[in-house]
C-alpha cells in the first residue's frame, strides 16, 4: 500500500481534532464543574456549517463572517468547543455584573466561571494543533453559525469553531477581507 500525502494529512488533521476535543474536556476548570463540550464538524455537516455562516454573513453585511465561511469551506474539518450555561451559584460574585445568578439567567447572559472555563478549553484546544503543526483559527463566526444550526442542546449558548488545515501556508492569515464567498 501506498498512501500518499494528501491522506496522511488528512489522518493527521482528523487525529489532532480528537486530541483537541480531549485537550478542551481536560483543560483546568475555575470551579471543578465541568461546563464544557465539544464535537468535529466532517463533511456535509461541515458543509451545512459553511452555509449556514454565509446565510449569517449576508444578513449581518459582515464580510469577515463570509470570508470565515469560505475557510471552512477549504478545512478538512471544524472544531466545536461551546460551555453550558449554567450559573455556578454564588450568592455574592457579581462577577458577570449582575446582583446574583438569577438575575444573571433572566438576563438571558452566562456565567463568568462558564465563559473563562471555555476561554482556556479553546486555548488548550488550539495549542494541541499548534504542537502538531495543524493550521488554524479560532472563529466567532463558526461558533455562530454551529449555534444556528443547532449543533449542540439549546443550553448551550456560546459555541468557538476551530477549522483545521494542512498546506505549505496556511489559508487562515493573510486572508483578503475581499476575497469572500458569494
Amino acid at each position: 500500500m501506498i498512501k500518499t500525502m494528501e491522506q496522511s494529512e488528512r489522518d493527521a488533521i482528523l487525529a489532532v481534532a480528537d486530541l483537541m476535543l480531549t485537550a478542551a474536556k481536560t483543560a483546568p476548570k475555575g470551579s471543578g464543574r465541568d461546563t464544557v463540550v465539544a464535537a468535529v464538524v466532517t463533511g456535509e455537516d461541515k458543509d451545512k456549517l459553511r452555509d449556514a455562516m454565509l446565510e449569517f454573513g449576508r444578513e449581518c453585511g459582515e464580510d469577515f463572517i463570509i470570508r470565515d465561511a469560505g475557510n471552512v469551506d477549504n478545512s478538512e474539518c471544524v472544531v466545536l468547543i461551546g460551555c453550558i450555561s449554567t450559573p455556578f451559584g454564588l450568592g455574592d460574585c457579581h462577577m458577570c455584573g449582575f446582583e446574583n445568578c438569577g438575575a444573571m439567567k433572566k438576563a438571558g447572559t452566562n456565567c463568568v466561571f462558564n465563559v473563562t472555563d471555555l476561554g482556556i478549553a479553546v486555548g488548550s484546544a488550539v495549542s494541541v494543533a499548534a504542537d502538531h503543526r495543524i493550521d488554524n483559527r479560532v472563529m466567532y463566526s463558526a461558533g455562530k453559525g454551529a449555534l444556528r444550526l443547532g449543533i449542540f442542546p439549546e443550553d448551550i449558548k456560546i459555541i468557538w469553531g476551530i477549522p483545521l488545515s494542512a498546506g505549505a501556508k496556511s489559508i487562515y492569515y493573510d486572508r483578503n477581507p475581499g476575497a469572500v464567498l458569494r
